[in-house]
């Protein structure tokens, strides 16, 4: 399995003046990849290919007064945005013809200089090192001072360098796990495990245990208030209103590296100690058009449960989503009479067919776990583990906006 591994970088400012002239080299290849294909189309003529685009936008385009500068930035980097823009269409039309997972993807649109997020890739023929006193050395930009949180387990494939929009400089390196270290890592254990997700608590737990929900947006919000009305208040395009948008920006990034963070300790932890394991199939999109949305953005279900689903497949474990409309809360998990629906105030409910007294999100969690099978397999039987390949953050790094994991 192919993972990310992040860190943070600290470019000083000749190597900052340095990657803004390649963020800037790759965006403007992209968007004429992008005007090409579009000016075929309209002409109605067949799309150019790869190569011919190679040779026309980057080969050529250096020997010109109007993109010399080109040839003042690595020519891996503006080979990969090349690839970046040709991936774009061959997903949108994927998508077009149904034959790509996920909802509707519109055509690859120009990118901005004021995009809040730029990033450069390195594959391995661009001749990127990691030097011997631990920084990375990268083509025309020089060696940049990485924060190591870890060592890297492999050698890496690629890197890519990305400026987030609080200002941050960050390196994801891809790397290739090796199937017996995972193995020896997080050995087989015999426990499963139903988990339900909420907001008055984040998780609860089929065997009690109940997971407060951190809440990192609600407690943040008196300051993201302060910043927000701050940044309004100031001068479109002047140097004050830079300054506010960057400040909010760092304080929202705050707020979603600690819930990174969170997700990523307690999917780890689950994972760990559980073959099996359960959750519901939640309705995210759905939720999150209710007077509820807030609150649903700020536990970032999806996001668990995509971890969890990436670490089951790397470690060999197992993950069962079962059906939203399955009735989790009305089912009494000790003799499983159907009560009816109950509104959301009611947390705990006496069933009336064995006069069991149930808290409501310790039996619906009982009851995923059921509906999963994994409540049959006690006698000892074999989980098999899933195959879900999925790429998230890694855990305990800084954050990166780009998808990048590891467990």
């Amino acid at each position: 399995m192919q993972l990310r591994y992040g860190f943070r970088l600290y470019p000083d400012t000749g190597q900052q003046a340095a990657l803004a002239k390649a963020f800037g080299c790759a965006r403007v290849v992209f968007n004429d990849a992008v005007r090409a294909r579009e000016d075929a189309r309209k002409a109605q003529l067949p799309f150019p290919k790869a190569g011919e685009l190679s040779t026309r936008l980057i080969t050529d385009a250096k020997r010109t007064p109007q993109r010399s500068w080109l040839s003042e930035v690595s020519a891996v980097v503006l080979q990969q945005s090349l690839r970046d823009a040709e991936t774009a269409y061959r997903n949108f039309f994927a998508s077009l013809k149904g034959t790509r997972k996920g909802p509707r993807i519109r055509a690859p649109r120009f990118k901005s200089r004021k995009d809040n997020r730029q990033s450069i890739r390195f594959t391995a023929n661009a001749r990127w090192s990691i030097t011997d006193i631990g920084r990375l050395s990268l083509p025309k930009i020089g060696a940049v001072k990485v924060k190591w949180s870890r060592t890297l387990p492999a050698r890496p494939s690629s890197v890519t360098v990305i400026k987030d929009a609080a200002g941050r400089y960050f390196a994801s390196f891809v790397i290739d796990t090796d199937p017996a270290a995972d193995a020896a890592r997080m050995p087989e254990t015999d426990q499963r495990v139903g988990i339900d997700l909420g907001l008055t608590h984040f998780a609860v737990l089929s065997d009690g245990t109940k997971i407060d929900s951190p809440r990192f947006l609600r407690r943040a919000e008196k300051k993201l208030k302060k910043a927000q009305h701050e940044l309004s208040r100031k001068q479109k395009g002047s140097r004050n209103r830079a300054k506010a948008r960057l400040k909010l920006a760092r304080a929202h990034a705050k707020v979603a590296d600690a819930r990174r963070e969170f997700h990523h300790q307690l999917s780890t932890k689950l994972i760990s100690d559980n073959q099996g394991i359960a959750v519901e199939d939640l309705s995210v999109a759905g939720l999150a058009r209710t007077r509820l949305a807030k609150s649903v953005h700020d536990a970032g279900w999806a996001s668990f449960i995509s971890m969890l689903e990436y670490k089951a497949a790397r470690y060999g474990r197992t993950l069962v989503k079962i059906g939203r409309f399955e009735p989790t809360s009305q089912t009494c998990s000790t003799c499983g009479n159907v009560d009816g629906p109950k509104p959301l105030n009611v947390r705990e409910w006496t069933c009336t067919a064995c006069g069991t007294l149930h808290d409501r999100d310790h039996n619906a969690a009982l009851n995923i776990k059921t509906a999963a099978g994994l409540a049959a397999t006690a006698c000892g039987a074999p989980v098999r583990p899933g195959h879900v390949p999925a790429q998230r953050e890694e855990t305990g790094s800084h954050g990166i906006s780009a998808g990048s994991c590891t467990a």
